[in-house]
């Protein structure tokens, strides 16, 4: 029967779309009733999301919220819900409260300043509600553009339809087989993933200048990712993914390895000097393993 659906979804048709969104391009893909409807409501969703989260956006809730010290947003709480969470569990190494950092970071990445950051902040974040307060600077990237997938995911669903959103090396439960992409520069898959988990890949190939990467450690006090990639599948959702995705870039690979085999609902491949790691089960999520 469910064979029978499938193949239904599949003769009614589908639609595609690519945008830009939180510096990268996102791609939308639904097949089934309504698919071009649904397509437009996941990019009207990704889009309204990233004018409330983008931190270089003044006009924004986070921006308001790293300027005023307060801010009521039911996505903002929801993120840094979920930071303050990820922040307990890894130590401190995903740490939410690297906002100047992060906006130091970035402006070096584009080429806008010759600075990097020396100093790392700490603070207090409070969360009640749909309401956040703040005493430092908070940067949400590393779980913004995973919250958006899965919010824009969640406007694609719907009866007699199936599809998925990728955003820059993030995706929903993709529909069909997904390739690791190489962070050697070339066009070599490096392994095709057939799953129904969330995917996140992260790693300093992405974004670079000088040997400086969009990664850091705040307890370390270092920049730069520790690996060529890190590659997460995580049941959660694509933000838990892409979470753990960053937090094990950063760390040194002993440690990636052990928080990454100790963590429920998720499989990882961190590829570090041309060798590839993994988790004892991430090859169950790889075609033909």
């Amino acid at each position: 029967m469910m064979g029978s659906l499938a193949s239904i979804t599949e003769r009614l048709g589908g639609t595609r779309r690519e945008f830009d969104c939180c510096d990268t391009v996102f791609r939308v893909h639904a097949t089934g009733f309504r698919a071009d409807t649904a397509v437009t409501a996941a990019r009207n969703t990704a889009e309204s999301l990233e004018a409330q989260l983008n931190a270089f956006d003044e006009a924004s809730a986070v921006s308001q919220l790293n300027r005023d010290g307060e801010v009521t947003n039911e996505h903002v709480a929801r993120i840094v819900r979920r930071g303050l969470e990820y922040n307990d569990r890894t130590e401190g190494v995903f740490n939410v409260n690297q906002g100047r950092v992060e906006q130091e970071l970035k402006t070096f990445l584009r080429g806008d300043s010759n600075t990097l950051p020396t100093d790392f902040d700490t603070g207090t974040v409070r969360v009640s509600g749909s309401q956040v307060s703040t005493d430092v600077e908070l940067d949400l990237n590393g779980l913004a553009k995973g919250y958006i997938v899965d919010r824009a995911s969640e406007a694609l669903a719907g009866l007699g339809r199936r599809g998925f959103v990728s955003g820059g090396g993030d995706m929903s439960p993709p529909t069909g087989p997904v390739a690791i992409e190489s962070p050697y520069g070339d066009d070599t898959a490096l392994k095709i993933l057939d799953t129904d988990w969330s995917v996140a890949t992260s790693g300093g190939y992405r974004r670079s200048r000088n040997g400086t990467d969009h990664i850091y450690d705040a307890t370390t006090e270092s920049l730069g990712s520790r690996h060529e990639s890190v590659t997460i599948v995580a049941r959660r959702d694509c933000m838990e993914a892409d979470a753990l995705a960053t937090t094990l870039a950063a760390l040194p690979l002993d440690e990636a390895r052990e928080v990454a085999a100790e963590w429920d609902g998720l499989e990882a491949l961190i590829i570090h000097d041309g060798v590839f790691h993994t988790t004892e089960r991430f090859d169950t999520h790889v075609m033909d393993a």
